[in-house]
């Protein structure tokens, strides 16, 4: 028998992956990768590795989970080393708990390699903290999209009064809906939008329940973006006001030299 290794990539940066799960890659016969993971890593992939994509778009999935549920299973029983690649981490949103119960029920061999998931590297890369000792004691991770549709079998009420910081996954397509529900049972508070979290390309706007849709749509923000809700986002404004005076200072500093030479 083989082994399936369900490996968090993490949350985009390819330096973000564990030591381990980059062995997973080193070492496989099989790879099954999602869209969300950054093709680097799939560059220190041996030779003859065997490739298969298995990426999923909102409403369009290249692969059944089924299926790719099946290839694992078919795979591991081959005798193959199969690294099942996932963004972030694999039992964070990620199906992982689903593709180890397929490979548990046949009594195949498998481990469980945690990733950096999105909820916390997207915004700690955008200045905003999680949790802060003054502003947030608490923080939970909230799925923004349900299989049939809108999350509307999530208690708002329970996460909107209760929990500090919402860390809210593939919610910018129901980003309306999400605001309107916490608004009926909190404050207008503070939410920030992460597009394309720890790369290059991340983008981030900032705004409240009631002004964050309107901003979105203007910066025409897409998925994959991470929705944090909570007084910490008001941290990075005032990170971002120290970093301006520091970079004042140095050019104030840099403009008396020159005089002086």
């Amino acid at each position: 028998m083989g082994k399936v290794y369900l490996v968090g990539a993490g949350p985009g940066d390819p330096e973000l992956i564990t030591v381990k799960a980059l062995k997973c890659v080193q070492q496989a016969d099989v790879i099954l990768y999602d869209r969300l993971v950054n093709k680097e890593l799939l560059q220190e992939a041996r030779p003859d590795v065997d490739l298969i994509y298995c990426g999923k778009l909102p409403n369009l999935h290249t692969m059944k989970q089924e299926t790719i549920n099946h290839l694992l299973v078919k795979y591991a029983s081959r005798g193959k080393v199969v690294t099942r690649l996932k963004g972030g981490d694999p039992y964070v949103f990620g199906r992982g708990a689903e593709e180890a119960e397929a490979l548990a029920k046949r009594g195949l061999d498998y481990e469980v390699l945690p990733g950096v998931t999105a909820g916390i590297a997207a915004p700690a890369y955008a200045d905003i903290p999680v949790t802060h000792r003054e502003l947030a004691s608490s923080f939970a991770v909230v799925t923004g999209h349900r299989p049939k549709g809108k999350p509307k079998d999530i208690d708002w009420e329970s996460l909107a009064k209760s929990v500090d910081t919402l860390a809210i996954y593939m919610g910018i397509g129901n980003l309306p809906y999400i605001c309107e529900q916490l608004l009926k049972y909190k404050e207008d508070t503070p939410v920030g939008i992460i597009q394309q979290g720890t790369t290059e390309n991340q983008q981030v706007v900032t705004g409240t329940l009631k002004s964050i849709v309107h901003l979105v749509e203007k910066a025409d923000i897409k998925n994959p973006a991470m929705i944090i809700v909570g007084e910490v986002v008001r941290f990075r404004d005032r990170l971002q006001q120290f970093k301006l005076l520091s970079q004042q200072q140095h050019s104030d500093y840099s403009s008396i030299k020159l005089e002086k030479a």
